[in-house]
């Protein structure tokens, strides 16, 4: 879920608000701004009324006219003005990892080596691939021509779109705003960013960053809520990037349908992990774990929403997890740094109501411990939660993680199926069958084997859902494709214009161009000299 569908129920769903306009402060490194030095978003007892938007309809129309005036002038389109706003953001991310560690942990409690790993580092690679590839994904690519236009060459041309609009999550709110905009900007595009209010110290930040090491002439960063992205969705652009649930992804494909816009849709789903009885079953564990409560706390489009297994093995997978996840995060969860919290008071209570809906809190096998005041909620594990349960019908979003049993792990496949289409589905297996089957027979937006999540890591993979978990894809060359328009052109001289193509028509021409179509160079030879080729 994004933060635009939360102020769409209520405009203050965040624990707090804090105007950015005014009234605020910033950290001793200059990096973050000051909390009021509140300690615990959900103890507050009254909410910071956020100011009134002052980004208008108007504004944003200035802005957008703005930013196209200067693309317009050429000024991105320039492989020097690529590479350099691709170096400042690599020495952003390098100067300033201290306050984007920071900035995370303000938002999401999440912990360093994870923020740097799940959102730093990844942000790095991904700027550090354009800024070595970006000559060869600008260059034309030649591609054979036909008789029909002989002679003749011919090129794929990449070109910017224009002006686009990237529009971030909150869950992982520096890498899903940062990646896109490497993307756009590696293409020669101008660039808006709208982060997510969910996040306020990483939106603020990135706000920060983007003025002082950017060109802020065709990059810029505009923070807000409902209005502000309401405002930003009246204008037209040439390409909308959009991070977040299916219900706002709704609203921006239909704000983008007035003006005829692309979009690309990052949305989530329920990602399976289908678990065979044949795996390393320590191995196993340890990687779910790594792709459900070590990442974000469950919190991740990517991250496994329910486990499938057969009967039989089902109590071995959960003594493994029991297990590991002490290992993790010790016999008292809840007061791990090694777990991030939820993101505010609203997703908390969402989870909470999870559990205590009718039939499910007595499926609870570990965990279900949760401590409001930190907004934090124990790895828990249910065991065959009802399928008509919130839980199964919805994205959970969050530390809960619901085993299903099944007969035989074949019988997994028409689980899945039975559900829209997932992000991300995965495979625990040693069985080689199996794998093919479930590689063939699910449809899913990527997949890995025998792991979770990894798959997003390897750029030369393309990154994107089908169907209800999102449209387009990204990463690597593909973000760069993403925000390109692919351009064939042509190329003829004055040079061997036959008349085969003109008024009149007659036979003898038609003879010649039939055999030319069909690639019959004798024919063609034969017909032009007035004979038929049974002749």
């Amino acid at each position: 879920m994004n933060g635009l569908f939360c102020c769409r129920l209520n405009v203050a769903t965040s624990p707090f608000r804090i105007s950015r306009r005014g009234g605020g402060g910033y950290c001793s490194n200059a990096c973050i701004p000051y909390r009021l030095k509140f300690t615990c978003y959900a103890t507050l007892s009254a909410v910071v009324k956020e100011q009134a938007s002052d980004f208008s309809g108007k504004e944003a129309a200035l802005l957008v006219d703005e930013l196209r005036s200067n693309f317009n002038s050429g000024r991105t389109k320039s492989y020097e003005w690529r590479i350099s706003q691709l170096q400042n953001i690599a020495r952003m991310i390098d100067e300033k990892e201290k306050c984007i560690t920071e900035a995370l942990y303000q938002d999401l409690s999440k912990p360093e080596l994870e923020a740097f790993l799940a959102e730093i580092s990844n942000t790095k690679s991904s700027c550090m691939l354009a800024i070595k590839e970006l000559k060869n994904w600008m260059a034309p690519e030649t591609v054979k021509t036909s008789v029909t236009t002989f002679p003749s060459s011919a090129q794929i041309v990449s070109e910017p779109l224009g002006v686009v609009l990237v529009i971030s999550a909150w869950n992982f709110p520096f890498l899903l705003s940062v990646e896109p905009v490497i993307g756009a900007i590696a293409a020669g595009n101008a660039v808006v960013l709208k982060p997510s209010e969910i996040a306020p110290a990483a939106s603020s930040l990135l706000a920060k960053l983007f003025s002082e090491y950017l060109d802020n002439t065709t990059i810029r960063v505009i923070e807000g809520g409902v209005p502000e992205t309401t405002a930003l969705l009246d204008q037209k652009w040439d390409k909308i990037f959009f991070t977040g649930g299916a219900r706002v992804a709704r609203i921006i494909m239909a704000a983008a349908a007035r003006n005829l816009t692309p979009v690309v849709l990052e949305l989530g789903g329920k990602c399976p992990a289908l678990v065979d009885s044949d795996v390393n079953l320590q191995v196993a564990a340890r990687r779910i774990i790594a792709g459900k409560w070590a990442c974000n706390s469950g919190q991740a489009c990517i991250g496994v929403d329910y486990v499938i297994t057969t009967k039989d093995f089902a109590s071995k997978l959960i003594d493994a997890l029991k297990t590991e996840l002490e290992t993790f995060f010790g016999q008292n969860a809840l007061e791990s740094k090694d777990l991030s919290r939820i993101v505010n008071s609203f997703h908390f209570k969402r989870l909470e109501s999870m559990l205590k809906e009718n039939g499910v809190a007595n499926k609870i096998v570990h965990g279900g411990r949760i401590t409001e005041d930190k907004l934090k909620i124990s790895p828990t594990i249910l065991l065959d939660v009802p399928e008509a349960s919130s839980m199964m019908q919805e994205e959970i979003f969050g530390p809960l993680l619901p085993i299903i049993t099944v007969q035989k792990i074949e019988d997994g496949f028409q689980v899945i199926r039975s559900k829209p289409k997932p992000l991300a589905a995965y495979l625990f297996t040693n069985n080689k069958e199996l794998e093919k089957q479930f590689v063939q027979d699910v449809s899913a937006g990527g997949i890995t084997i025998n792991d979770t999540v990894l798959h997003v890591t390897v750029k030369d993979l393309p990154f994107g859902g089908v169907g209800e978990s999102g449209i387009g894809a990204y990463h690597g060359k593909f973000s760069y494709e993403t925000f390109s328009h692919k351009k064939g052109v042509l190329y003829r001289s004055f040079s061997g214009d036959a008349d085969l193509r003109y008024p009149p028509y007659t036979p003898k021409k038609k003879m010649v161009l039939k055999a030319l179509l069909s690639s019959n160079i004798f024919a063609a030879i034969l017909a032009f000299f007035g004979f038929s080729k049974d002749s």
